[in-house]
């Protein structure tokens, strides 16, 4: 997949505009987003923190002179100091798993965001292909009015219509122009985004291959049972949840005092001496550890809450982008069965009865914009099936491309 996104990257800095698929164009997101590429680098600056908390504390090296004071800035004797603080058995490691799952919550937020451009960019084709069909929809439009309005030209020419019904047939290609130029400026729109998301500059010229549509969406219920495990946000709010407890610990390990140790060695007129020194800290300000203990309490309480929030967050998201793909696929099947057919049945039999006298000129424009506005509802709600399964899959938390390239 990567080699795909290099080699689509490669030929449109060559000025080449190639067909790209949609596994393609998410790909080259997911390879140069300048936001994920942020994400990522914070990610692995966080898994350096586990070894900085697990260390010791930078040991403390003393020199000092002592001499009479007639004598002075003369040092006579003259000290070397060494000291180590020792945290409490446990303190370090503590930390050191707290840095550990503050590194793992980034990894997982990180995922969860590789997703959201995945389905950004999946939403942005299919809008986008719905929208360049739509473009070459209203240009056939536009031969077959350019035909109606020959034919009203001929019936006036023979006398059989008057003016009007041609100067209706010129109103209705000028709104079907200004229909063209809204979707040309959504075409721009979109194509910008898509080049926005893959870290390209936005006039890059952007062909699309042929989408694939989605398959049928199958049965809700193993859905979700499957979200729990799949979900970037809810493993997060589980490793979260996990940190709490672990601060909770080192909290209550605060009343515990940390142990020093040092070597002093004097340099003497008569003689050297050495000297060693054992201590410990003296956790007497028991209001700060006791407030430390409660706010740990605190931040467990509310992560418990947060990863309950995105374990109902995530359900209903898969439930609401189900429902929502389940009926885009039936208005498809819809509009593709009964919709187009009666609307293409309806021009028809109107295009061959205003030829024959027997139907005006308003109703033959009624049945020409009614089966217009079917291939473009059409065309939309094929974009939206597709748009609908990038959610539905955002939603699961699964099918994101180059996840076994990385």
């Amino acid at each position: 997949m990567k080699v795909l996104s290099f080699l689509a990257m490669v030929l449109c800095t060559t000025g080449y505009a190639a067909e790209l698929s949609v596994e393609e164009m998410a790909a080259a997101a997911l390879a140069d987003n300048p936001q994920l590429r942020a994400a990522r680098e914070q990610w692995a600056a966080m898994g350096e923190k586990p070894a900085q908390e697990r260390a010791l504390p930078n040991p403390m090296f003393t020199f000092g002179g002592m001499d009479a004071a007639d004598r002075f800035p003369g040092i006579e004797e003259k000290r070397y100091q060494v000291e180590q603080t020792f945290p409490w058995l446990g303190k370090r490691g503590l930390r050191g798993r707290i840095a550990e799952r503050e590194a793992e919550g980034m990894r997982y937020e990180y995922e969860a965001m590789r997703r959201e451009i995945v389905m950004q960019v999946r939403e942005t084709f299919y809008e986008l292909a719905a929208i360049r069909k739509s473009l070459a929809i209203v240009r056939e439009e536009e031969s077959v009015l350019k035909q109606m309005a020959q034919i009203a030209e001929t019936k006036y020419t023979a006398a059989e219509v008057s003016q009007q019904d041609i100067a209706k047939a010129q109103s209705e290609l000028s709104m079907l122009r200004g229909r063209f130029l809204e979707l040309e400026a959504q075409d721009t729109t979109l194509s910008s985004r898509l080049n926005t998301l893959a870290n390209r500059p936005v006039e890059t010229p952007v062909e699309l291959a042929a989408p694939v549509r989605p398959a049928k969406v199958g049965e809700l219920a193993p859905l979700l049972a499957s979200v729990d495990t799949n979900r970037p946000e809810i493993a997060a709010a589980r490793t979260r949840l996990e940190q709490s407890g672990l601060t909770r610990s080192l909290m209550r390990k605060e009343y515990l005092p940390d142990l020093r140790a040092g070597f002093e060695y004097r340099e003497l007129p008569d003689e050297n001496m050495a000297m060693f020194m054992v201590g410990v800290d003296l956790p007497i300000w028991l209001n700060k550890n006791a407030a430390g203990v409660r706010e740990s309490v605190r931040q467990a309480a509310a992560a418990q809450a947060a990863f309950e929030a995105a374990q109902r967050a995530a359900t209903f998201d898969v439930r609401d982008a189900w429902f929502k793909l389940h009926n885009a696929q039936r208005t498809v099947e819809l509009y593709e069965k009964e919709l187009l057919p009666q609307a293409e049945l309806r021009f028809r039999a109107s295009e061959a009865g205003y030829r024959a006298g027997q139907v005006d000129f308003i109703d033959l424009l009624e049945s020409e914009r009614f089966l217009l506005n079917a291939r473009l509802m059409l065309a939309m709600a094929e974009g939206n099936v597709g748009m609908q399964s990038a959610r539905l899959e955002r939603a699961m938390g699964t099918n994101v491309d180059s996840d076994r390239s990385e």
